[in-house]
């Protein structure tokens, strides 16, 4: 028997844009409009444009597996579910489901407005073609988790979003899909329910079942999944290891050059007097580069102009890991006697350089912020995701054990080793 539980080839999703609709058109203006393009008018008489959601897709995934996809926002991640759940039709291409699904999509999608909790639950359960007997051994599980017990009678259009979101939920992940396709369920309810959420999709993965889980908060992907995809503009552009996906897509649109320059639209007027130029890392051979071994030293450099003086102005580094956790914050006068000396920085043109450590990072992908400030008066700029880099740890101290070493930092420490008599 195989154990395929979901087949993409090729599927394709496009939609109709249609123009001008919040405008009225006159009688006149459509016949002017005719006479100027009347071929164009002819072949599309309603004014749309053909835009593709989804193109090329193409993907298999095992009974068992959980899969996450990550993407910005317009890159046809729910297109995806919403086929896969059947909501929509592909334009193209083909998706095969081998097992019961069990979706959550939009607040509300699958429910009936004018039905009650409970009716919804037993309607949702009959969709899933489970009998009357299977979800009433589970209902009083699902109320229990959706904390809605005194709101169970009522039609569900009286609830609000987060109630809506929480019986959806309680619905989908209780009512056992041997697919549960879940769209941002993280998006809708307090921080609390947040939590259950994510407990519960963890123990249903560790059941077996296949999950397929859409979601912003890379935490939550990286809890949950094991393998994700990434979608872009409609495309499939990786599919890896959830840890490689996450670092692809959190540092994809970053410079991988070393450098980052900052063009005139980039530096407001409200960074005014401060002007950003340039931030960069370089190697000790002073070469500018996005790749360094851990067992030396690196040097970043934030280049900027000042059109005017300031006072108690500072220079300041984000140092972050490529998921966004912060490693430390340096400024270029957290020494008291350089904050003195410098407690005037004339106009003119500027570089800011410090120089980490050797033995200072681990392997891995790490992002620069920079932030250009007079403590407690004024922020003039501030990118917290200037720039990133690599390191490799050729060398580094424990490399001669294969195994990962967690952790963002690597220091070489002093050991010492004593034997007591």
């Amino acid at each position: 028997m195989s154990n395929l539980a979901v087949r993409v080839e090729d599927i394709g999703k496009q939609y109709n844009i249609f123009q001008e609709t919040a405008r009225y058109i006159t009688l006149r203006e459509k016949i002017v409009e005719t006479l100027k393009t009347p071929v164009k008018t002819l072949l599309n008489p309603t004014g749309s444009e053909k835009f593709w959601a989804l193109r090329h897709v193409d993907f298999t995934l095992d009974h068992g597996q959980v899969l996450g996809v990550i993407g910005k926002n317009g890159a046809g991640k729910s297109t995806l579910l919403k086929i896969l759940s059947r909501v929509v039709e592909p334009t193209e291409g083909l998706a095969e489901i081998h097992g019961r699904v069990g979706s959550l999509l939009e607040v509300g999608t699958g429910f009936h407005p004018e039905l009650t909790g409970r009716e919804n639950i037993f309607l949702n359960g009959a969709i899933l073609g489970m009998k009357k007997s299977e979800i009433e051994r589970k209902f009083d599980e699902i109320v229990a988790f959706s904390e809605i017990e005194k709101f169970i009678d009522t039609p569900v259009k009286r609830y609000s979003s987060g109630m809506y979101m929480r019986l959806a939920f309680a619905v989908s992940a209780h009512l056992e899909p041997e697919i549960l396709v879940v769209d941002e369920v993280l998006a809708v309810g307090d921080a609390e329910f947040q939590r259950k959420c994510l407990g519960k999709m963890s123990d249903v993965a560790s059941e077996g079942r296949t999950v397929i889980f859409v979601s912003h908060n890379m935490s939550a992907i990286q809890r949950l999944t094991q393998e994700c995809i990434i979608l872009d503009k409609g495309a499939m552009v990786l599919r890896a290891r959830t840890p490689e996906a996450v670092d692809y897509y959190l540092t994809n649109d970053f410079s991988a050059s070393g450098e980052r320059r900052y063009t005139e639209e980039e530096s407001s007027s409200a960074a005014y007097p401060f002007k950003p130029i340039a931030v960069r890392v370089k190697n000790p051979s002073g070469q500018v580069t996005d790749s360094l071994f851990s067992v030396d030293p690196l040097t970043i450099e934030v280049e900027y102009q000042l059109d005017a003086d300031i006072t108690g102005l500072r220079i300041g580094i984000y140092m972050m890991t490529s998921r966004g956790e912060f490693i430390f914050t340096s400024f270029d006068t957290d020494e008291p006697e350089k904050f003195q000396s410098m407690s005037m920085r004339k106009a003119g043109h500027y570089i800011s350089r410090c120089v980490i450590p050797a033995d200072t990072f681990n392997e891995g992908r790490f992002v620069i912020g920079i932030n250009a400030s007079s403590y407690m008066v004024k922020r003039y700029f501030s990118d917290e995701r200037a720039m990133n880099f690599s390191i490799n740890t050729t060398g580094a101290p424990g490399m001669h054990w294969v195994e990962i070493r967690h952790g963002p930092i690597r220091p070489r420490l002093d050991w010492r080793i004593e034997e007591i008599a």
